[in-house]
């Protein structure tokens, strides 16, 4: 006799049945395959990593140009180390500056004219990719699910 796969609960809450796994592996790998399209995409044709972006962005949209280091690792959630590695790489780049803060132990980041310039390439390269590599494989049905279940999620925790 073959086993079918079911969608029921099994009896340990705490275990996922097969299908449950199915699922969950299959949501994750099109995360995955979708999100690393856009980053590839937006990288080929900026010069940009994921994290470079990343604190870029941060940097403009929440502290006009200038965060607080722990401010940034925090909105990135990233830990200390993980960011202050990067700062350095980007650093050399010329894409932020880093100054420690006169009243303070905390440090100030800040992006520099170039790193503003290839945000602001970057971006339209980065919504480009969205759109090619997510929202043309929706429909509108896919986009008001999408919706509901992020809304759903992200007031649960």
């Amino acid at each position: 006799m073959t086993r079918q796969p079911c969608y029921y609960a099994p009896m340990d809450k705490n275990e996922l049945n097969e299908e449950e796994m199915r699922i969950w592996h299959m949501w994750k790998g099109s995360f995955q395959t979708i999100f690393g399209r856009i980053v590839k995409d937006m990288a080929d044709h900026s010069g940009l990593s994921e994290g470079d972006f990343g604190v870029l962005d941060r940097l403009v949209l929440f502290g006009d140009g200038s965060l607080r280091q722990q401010e940034l690792a925090d909105s990135m959630d990233w830990d200390k180390s993980r960011l202050s590695h990067h700062l350095k790489r980007m650093e050399k780049r010329g894409l932020v500056m880093k100054k420690p803060l006169d009243n303070d132990r905390g440090v100030q980041v800040s992006i520099t004219s170039s790193g503003k310039s290839m945000l602001d390439d970057a971006r339209p390269y980065l919504s480009k990719a969205i759109r090619k590599h997510f929202f043309e494989q929706l429909t509108e049905q896919d986009i008001e699910l999408i919706t509901k279940l992020a809304e759903r999620t992200n007031s649960s925790s």
